[in-house]
Order: structure tokens, then sequence, then C-alpha cells
């Protein structure tokens, strides 16, 4: 059973390495009404720490369903602006942004995919400014999960709505080092378990990066100057954070021009509540030139289809097989966990922070550059146990990074 004591700690977790809340400061966090208890949690630890103003946007999955079920298609590709000057007005300030991400992956099942597509890149366009505090580091922000009924049974189908939720809270609790008698010693050691992984990487500086698994023979360039990060980042005012809880990941970016090759998912995709799964992607000179789908074909083609951006790379991530997410044996269908189970590559939109001066480069810098802009940034699985990915350096001499889903120094 996982207690309010519990649930506190998570909580604790969340402000201290999470978003690090730093005292007189505004925390916006955008969470599940299914999960207004811990929320509640959250909200009376943030202003023990002395956050000045804690706001919640509150999202209901059944009324989200009822707007696209009802809504006409100009309400739905419209996106309000109150709701964008409220986000940028908390990023201003240098508010903390906490998201509590828990949605139903069958959300959407049966709706036009063409009208989610319409309303997700509403959301982007609109959008677009408040992502640069986020994706450049201005403002602390960090995303975690807490169990929601309906994502907790496509998890576990087998057991009732009440045992699936607490299956999903045990889940969680020990992915994330809830478990352990201090979370946040725990953080602090994984933190520097994961500088000491992107360290080896930035000292490599490879070239390239070549992938070969079943269904998978990809060819990616990396930006000269490129820089691999991971575990906590720090903003410009220096407060050190983590984006996500859990990571296992340490992550680059890809030359936008210059990936070749077929890349095979190897678990579901979470698409806004839509699921894309079993799909192949074939690129030529960094854009997707072909793609299959065994499920979510119209929504992948949307995705792909967003702006001339989304059609290429904008993050590559190297994740060992052995990481809590992977062994745990779940299928989380949420990206921050599926994510952190396997490596994953992401269509759109590059971090800036990722390449050497990135941060301060306008687009047009960043494209001679081979950095990707979009409006979108889905990362997508393709790690698994049979994955070898070989390092090239600037001569053109290789040397094995991942053998059968691992580090392979870590096995010399």
């Amino acid at each position: 059973m996982v207690t309010e004591q519990v649930q506190k700690k998570y909580a604790t977790l969340a402000l201290r390495t999470g978003v690090n809340l730093q005292k007189g400061q505004a925390l916006m966090i955008n969470a599940p009404i299914e999960g207004a208890d811990f929320t509640k949690i959250v909200v009376r630890k943030a202003y023990e720490m002395g956050a000045k103003n804690v706001h919640i946007n509150w999202v209901d999955d059944e009324l989200t369903r009822l707007k696209f079920e009802y809504a006409p298609d100009e309400v739905i590709a419209h996106f309000p602006e109150w709701r964008v000057m409220l986000h940028e007005s908390f990023a201003e300030d240098g508010a903390a942004i906490l998201n509590i991400r828990s949605t139903n992956p069958d959300l959407l099942q049966g709706i036009d995919s063409a009208k989610v597509a319409k309303a997700n890149k509403a959301g982007a366009e609109a959008m677009k400014n408040f992502r640069k505090y986020t994706m450049n580091d201005k403002i602390a922000w960090s995303i975690i999960s807490i169990p929601t009924g309906d994502w907790a049974q496509k998890i576990f189908p087998n057991k009732s709505r009440a045992a699936a939720i607490e299956s999903l809270w045990e889940a969680i609790v020990k992915i994330v080092r809830v478990d352990k008698e201090d979370p946040i010693a725990a953080w602090e050691e994984h933190n520097a378990s994961l500088r000491v992984a992107r360290e080896v990487l930035n000292d490599k500086n490879y070239k390239k990066l070549i992938f070969k698994a079943p269904g998978t023979n990809l060819e990616m360039e990396l930006p000269e100057g490129h820089i691999w990060k991971g575990g906590s980042a720090q903003t410009e005012g220096g407060i050190t954070f983590n984006p996500n809880m859990p990571t296992e990941e340490v992550f680059s970016l890809p030359h936008k021009y210059r990936v070749n090759g077929t890349v095979s998912s190897t678990k579901p995709l979470n698409y806004g509540g839509s699921l894309i799964d079993r799909f192949k992607l074939t690129f030529k000179d960094g854009e997707v030139v072909d793609f299959t789908a065994e499920q979510g074909q119209d929504t992948l083609e949307h995705l792909l289809n967003i702006d001339e951006g989304s059609k290429r790379l904008g993050e590559v991530a190297l994740v060992p097989h052995e990481s809590p997410v992977s062994q745990s044996g779940l299928i989380f269908y949420n990206t921050l966990f599926d994510e952190n189970a396997s490596c994953h590559i992401a269509l759109g939109k590059a971090y800036p922070t990722n390449l050497e001066g990135g941060a301060q480069m306008n687009e047009e810098e960043l494209d001679q550059h081979g950095v990707n802009d979009s409006l979108s940034h889905v990362d997508f699985m393709i790690g698994s146990d049979q994955l070898d990915i070989d390092g090239v350096f600037a001569d053109g001499t290789t040397e094995p990074v991942f053998r059968n889903g691992t580090w392979a120094w870590k096995k010399k």
C-alpha cells in the first residue's frame, strides 16, 4: 500500500530535486483532476518551502474527450490567447513549472486523427515562445507521473481499477527511487552516474553513430560542437533541476541533414491520446522519405506533416537495457517512462543547449549548424537488448558504444 507518507516523499522529491523550488519563487503545476489529492500534497509542500504563489492548471481526460467529440473544428483548431499569456507571465516571472502527466493512452481512440492534429498544431504554434523558456533552460521545469485509473488499467488489464492503480503506484515509487530511505540522496548518486556517461561521450566526440538491430540500420551524423547531456540540468541563473523523473538517458542532437537509413520502433508511442505502434521510418539526408505503421498510420502521417522540421530528428538518447524502467518488464504507454527503458530518438525540435553556444543562436544560425527546428518534439523508442551502436571518429575509425542494448565500455 502506497501511503500518504510515501506520497509526501514523492512530492518533496519533485519539488526539491525536480524543479528545485526556491524561496519566494512561483510554481505552476499542470495536473490531472483525478490526481487532486496528490496535487494538494505538492501544493502544501511548495508553500511550506516558501513558494510565493502556486497555480494549478487542471486537466480532465473525460472533458478533453467530450470536446473532441462535440466541438466544431474552428474551436478545436483554436488555442486560447489567455492560456498563452498565463504561461508566459509565469515564465517571465521566473516561475518553476511542474508537469504531472498521466494521460489515458486510449483517450482519443476513434477520434478523427486530422482533428487531433489540428489541435496539436494550434497548441504548438501558440506556445512556441513559452517553449523557448523550457527548451533553452531559462527556467526550471520537471515532468513526473502519478497513477490514474484508465492509464493503470491499460498497463494491468487483468486487475480491478483499484488494484491496477496500487500496482502502478508501487512501480512508479520504485522507479523514481522514492522507495529509498533518502530519495534525494539517491538521485544525487544517480545524477552523478549519468554525468560519468555523458562525460565519456563528450570526450569521445564521435562524428557519427551507427545503429543496428532487427529492422534498424541507421547512420546518424552529429553536428560539430554537439554536447551530450543527461540527468540534472542548470538554468541560466544557475539553479540545478531534473527535467524528467524518471530519467536514465544521456542525450544529444543529430545533424538535421545527415541521417540516413531505416529505424524501427520497439515500443508503442502514445501521441496525444492515440497510439502509434510497430512503425518504421526511412531517412534520406535527414528527412523521412517513407514510413509504415501497423497501428496509428494516419496519426503518424499527421505527426510527420506538422511542419518541415517534424520529418527530421532533434534528439538522440542512449539508455542501457538494464535501466530500472526496462527491468520492470512493463510497457507504460507513457513516453516519460518508456523512453527511459530504451534508447530513443525524437522527431522535431532539437534542444539548442545540446550545441556549444546554441542557446544564444538565432534560428538561422542553428540551422547552419544542423540543429533542427519544429513545432513538435516527439520521442519514440528504438532500443532493445538486440541493439548495437558503433561510434565513428572524425578519422573514420570505429568502436563499439552499445552491444546487446548496453554500454560497451562498461563491459571492458
